[in-house]
């Protein structure tokens, strides 16, 4: 929480970036491969780094790694040994921080703002499958075997130089009860917790977001909560759904679009304008984008929570 605090108390909100794969591919990259964005830490990490940048100019308080699609696992079915992986990672962490610096380094992006945040992004099981997993959950694994998949790349962040973990796109109970036991284990870590949903009551998986996001109570490390990579009308609701949470809830919906996993593409049609300030009414105090979001819309809902503040 005190990672948030100094954000809240000067701001009313901290803005989260937005999309990192989709503005990848905006920028020319080709993710039409399983470690998708994590892809660009082998092909073009300085891409990412610019678009961490870009971000941070729009107004973001809290920077993603391109860890979400790394693991261990994926790495080593495309013929990257342990020791490498691990590397890739921790560069990964390198970016975004350098990305901070070099926008922190000039004293004209000081007004207004607070020294911007890295957040390590640990994303589920599902998707180091790369088979849209992480908007099912139904991966057939126990919790000590999330746990035992989950360990190697937490251990790995937990000890770079970010300010803290993200654990999102969590289809389901199980796997984000996995996550903070585990999380239990790096005690000086603070992570955020956020989920993917179906509807304007449920996980992906099937459970009630309520009864999810209350896992957010039972952990001193776990620093917010709410939803993610989940189509925006669901957004009011799923909050209205889970007031009672003592911690700061959380959201950074995608575009509206659906993932069609096997086909490496987003079908359907945007919702159009992403609404920070209901988003804020509704309780949430952690806010930004996911997939198909830019710098733009980040820059957008800025300045829409600045004016509804005033």
């Amino acid at each position: 929480m005190k990672l948030l605090k100094p954000f809240l108390e000067q701001q009313g909100f901290v803005m989260l970036d937005g999309a990192l794969a989709t503005e990848l591919e905006r920028h020319g990259a080709d993710l039409k491969h399983e470690l998708w964005s994590a892809k660009m830490l082998i092909e073009a990490p300085e891409m990412i780094r610019q678009v961490s940048q870009d971000y941070l100019l729009a107004g973001a308080d809290i920077i993603t790694t391109a860890t979400y699609q790394a693991s261990f696992e994926g790495f080593d079915k495309v013929g990257i040994d342990r020791a490498r992986a691990g590397n890739l990672m921790q560069l990964s962490v390198d970016l975004a921080m350098l990305a901070r610096e070099a926008f922190w380094s000039n004293y004209e992006n000081h007004r207004g703002r607070l020294r911007p945040l890295v957040a390590a992004s640990i994303g589920p099981y599902g998707a180091c499958l790369a088979d849209g997993g992480e908007y099912h959950g139904n991966y057939g694994l126990d919790r000590e075997a999330l746990v035992d998949f989950h360990r190697p790349r937490m251990e790995e962040l937990a000890h770079s130089d970010a300010d803290m973990l993200a654990f999102e796109t969590i289809p389901s109970k199980l796997e984000a009860q996995a996550l903070i036991e585990l999380l239990a284990d790096f005690p000086q870590r603070k992570a955020w917790l956020s989920f993917s949903c179906k509807d304007e009551l449920h996980s992906c998986h099937g459970e009630l977001f309520a009864e999810c996001a209350a896992l957010a109570d039972t952990s001193d490390q776990i620093v917010a909560v709410g939803i993610n990579c989940t189509a925006p009308q669901y957004v009011v609701p799923l909050l209205e759904s889970a007031g009672s949470i003592s911690k700061p809830q959380m959201v950074y919906p995608n575009s509206g679009e659906e993932w069609v996993a096997d086909e490496y593409r987003w079908s359907g049609t945007a919702v159009g304008s992403l609404s920070a300030a209901s988003w804020y009414e509704a309780g949430a105090r952690v806010i930004g984008g996911c997939c198909r979001t830019t710098p733009d819309d980040i820059a957008r809902m800025r300045a829409e929570l600045n004016a509804h503040l005033e």
